[in-house]
């Protein structure tokens, strides 16, 4: 669940429930979903949270992709944990576990004002063989450090049957025996410097620190890490923005565990701390390459879109469509006017998408490949070999044009000379974000727009793809044609598989666009990055001009054929207004 669709439909629907039932209805579903065959991919696409490298820790022989892990007072139940493995988290607390289920525990209580949660004390707990139950229908992805908390009798069969799937324990401090043994780490919670300076330091795995307000965490961890400069520190709660996270790293914290923040803030969270590390880092690559092929690819189609808004604007149909059809342009004028002007409606809007599409080819291949961001190579690849297979729509209805197929062919050598030479390539984007300001949160919604438009390009390019090889017209077509299509097959046979073939043709770039849009939306929304808004705006602006011209030229301005076009117009000017500021914000203050 992405913070647009977090803060944009969820969370003003769940804050109005009692926080368990928002709870478990969130992570029930997300569990149904990584459940599905497909489930952990659509996690992925929709969140998209690989890791850098250069992120990786390595803590007591346990390994993490990244320093932000999940608190297991989110999840007492773990009910949504199978589907928490997939969220992006270097590591997951589970428990607290007991010997059995807790009967004392009552449900959290979230203020949402003071955001803040009240968490039942003692914790939640389903007990040990529920506990058992559920980890062994989980595929596990990172370290799982399990909190433990019973007598050392208890801890010591509980560690017995936990320990395959443990990488690690964590024990309250005053629940240490020195009668407890694991061959796994185990991280002791809360404990005074007094109780350390007792213990043989090199015997300690780490430190848990819990602290319910931010600026006291911040100077515990500072006198932990003063004090024993070796000891490893695992920070709980009071994150809510990734600016106290990297306070907390900076002042000595190994790890960290979000708790309440992550509610509040949402579940992009943890990509937004990983984002801002790898933005401290400032790691420069040298150009990537193979990005500018990917580059060409899109001039090339920018040209082809150039080419046939020119046909479109002058003589409409080419010789071979003239060929085909066995008589001129004229002729057809003659018989129907509205039928060359209906045709140059298709192919003008056909442009239109083309020139878009090679728009923002080419600023992903420069603002992204260039730079190694994976995203951006899989975005142009989704979007390009889906425009290669729409080749085979044009020949749904009977029609097949030369020149479809050479354009084709002129493309193919381009992408597959850029797709060899970005095979390896595995960089992560960086953001300049730190703070949940209004712009953060207002940029969410214009996210959401334009996801929203995405969806809508690549649902409406399927469906003119339908009626592109089926029945070719849509009801107000045959309106604005003042004729049935059986008189039009009557006065040429041919004359209908023609339109199909340009109907199928602007469907399957709809589509390739769309799914451009979506990727782009879903994928390119760090702070900063001024070139995707800018790729959303004039990559938009000759789609949305040439589709609402030509309709109004040729006077085809039917409301409700027009509708779609004007709900997508509404959702890019939304998008656009409510990301602009995101987008042009450079790097926030941190508390360090």
């Amino acid at each position: 669940m992405p913070d647009w669709s977090y803060h944009g439909i969820f969370k003003p629907v769940l804050s109005k429930l009692p926080a368990y039932i928002s709870r478990e209805f969130i992570h029930r579903g997300m569990s149904t979903i990584a459940s599905l065959p497909l489930g952990p991919h659509l996690i992925h696409f929709l969140g998209r949270e690989e890791c850098s490298p250069h992120l990786n820790k390595q803590i007591k022989g346990m390994k993490f992709t990244n320093p932000v892990g999940l608190s297991g007072k989110i999840d007492p139940l773990l009910t949504g944990t199978s589907a928490f493995v997939h969220l992006g988290f270097g590591f997951i607390e589970i428990g607290p576990v007991t010997l059995q289920a807790s009967s004392e525990s009552c449900y959290p209580d979230a203020d949402h004002k003071e955001q803040r949660i009240q968490f039942s004390d003692p914790l939640e707990s389903i007990g040990l063989e529920r506990t058992l139950e559920k980890l062994r229908k989980i595929r596990k992805k990172q370290p799982f450090i399990i909190r433990l908390s019973g007598t050392p009798e208890e801890l010591s069969i509980m560690m017995q049957q936990l320990d395959v799937f443990a990488d690690g324990y964590i024990v309250e401090a005053d629940e240490l025996h020195s009668t407890i043994h694991s061959d796994k780490p185990i991280f002791i919670s809360n404990p005074t410097l007094e109780l350390l300076y007792t213990l043989n330091v090199e015997d300690i795995s780490g430190i848990i620190v819990e602290k319910n307000e931010f600026n006291t965490l911040l100077s515990t961890v500072r006198s932990y890490r003063k004090a024993i400069p070796a000891i490893s520190i695992i920070t709980t709660g009071e994150i809510r923005e990734p600016s106290q996270a990297l306070s907390l790293l900076s002042e000595g914290a190994d790890l960290l565990l979000l708790s309440d923040g992550y509610v509040f803030s949402g579940p992009g969270l943890t990509k937004r701390i990983n984002e801002a590390l790898l933005d401290d880092l400032n790691d420069q690559l040298p150009p990537q390459k193979g990005w500018q092929s990917y580059w060409c690819f899109g001039l090339f189609i920018f040209i082809g879109g150039l080419l046939a808004l020119l046909f479109s604007l002058t003589s409409v149909t080419l010789p071979y469509d003239e060929h085909y059809l066995g008589m001129q342009r004229e002729s057809i004028a003659g018989f129907n006017d509205r039928i060359v002007k209906f045709m140059s409606h298709d192919r003008m809007t056909l442009a239109g998408t083309m020139i878009s599409g090679g728009i923002v080819y080419m600023q992903l291949a420069f603002h992204g490949v260039r730079r190694g961001l994976l995203w951006a190579k899989q975005s142009i690849d989704i979007a390009a070999i889906t425009g290669f297979l729409g080749i085979f729509l044009f020949i749904g209805y009977g029609y097949f044009d030369w020149l479809h197929l050479l354009f084709w062919l002129i493309l193919l050598p381009s992408y597959v000379y850029g797709w060899i030479h970005t095979r390896e390539i595995k960089g992560t984007p960086s953001s300049r974000n730190r703070r949940n300001h209004k712009l953060w949160l207002q940029s969410l919604y214009g996210q959401l727009a334009f996801v929203v438009l995405g969806f809508s390009f690549v649902l409406g390019g399927l469906v003119i793809s339908y009626y592109g090889v089926t029945s070719v017209f849509v009801p107000t077509d045959l309106l604005y044609l003042c004729m049935p299509p059986e008189i039009l097959h009557e006065f040429n046979q041919n004359l209908i598989p023609v339109i199909a073939h340009d109907r199928a043709g602007f469907g399957s770039a709809l589509v390739s666009v769309g799914l451009l849009v979506l990727t782009l939306s879903l994928w390119g929304f760090q702070q900063g990055n001024k070139w995707v808004w800018w790729t959303l705006l004039i990559g938009g602006l000759p789609a949305f001009i040439s589709g609402i011209y030509i309709h109004f030229a040729i006077g085809y301005t039917s409301f409700l054929h027009l509708l779609p076009a004007y709900f997508a117009i509404g959702l890019f000017l939304i998008g656009l207004v409510k990301t602009y500021s995101f987008f042009h914000k450079d790097r926030d203050n941190d508390e360090r």
